[in-house]
């Protein structure tokens, strides 16, 4: 009996957890074979193409859309209830029993390092010098650009 009972429940919700997230590109993309910039392209992506995310890696997204499955750079998706144009009621209720969210999503990656990586990641005070030493002086700065000929702009500091 509990087994039937797992089975039935599992029956139930894999289509939910099976189902991709709902995102747009921001950019027009490339939808790759493989994680990486130099895999074999599966299709050019128009901006604000819908996809359904499904799966991430480093700063790569697994996606599904119209015109195939494949990787995209994570930096390209919008994700959030605004995704999809036009969803109704009841698919964003789903959205935020699957996800446990509503509202729009920003995702920020790391390149080439794990989570592990990076809760682990302890300051290195010989490379922070070693990194200090690579930083012109103001006096090295001025004189490239006078040999340069560029002109000194004042820009006003951002609030």
């Amino acid at each position: 009996m509990k087994s039937l009972l797992a089975l039935l429940l599992v029956l139930l919700f894999l289509p939910l957890i099976a189902w991709g997230e709902p995102a747009t590109l921001i950019r027009p993309t490339e939808l790759k074979k493989d994680p990486a910039t130099d895999a074999p392209t599966v299709a050019e992506l128009a901006e604000n193409t819908v996809v359904d995310a499904t799966e991430r890696r480093a700063g790569w997204t697994r996606v599904k859309a119209a015109a195939g499955e494949g990787w995209v750079k994570m930096l390209a998706l919008r994700y959030g209830a605004n995704a999809k144009q036009g969803e109704s009621g009841l698919s964003q209720l789903f959205n935020v029993a699957r996800t446990g969210s509503s509202g729009t999503q920003v995702t920020t990656g790391v390149r080439g390092l794990e989570a592990e990586q990076i809760t682990n990641a302890q300051p290195n005070a010989a490379e922070l010098k070693k990194m200090q030493g690579y930083a012109a002086t103001p006096a090295a700065a001025a004189g490239f650009a006078s040999q340069a000929r560029l002109r000194p702009v004042a820009v006003e500091e951002p609030k």
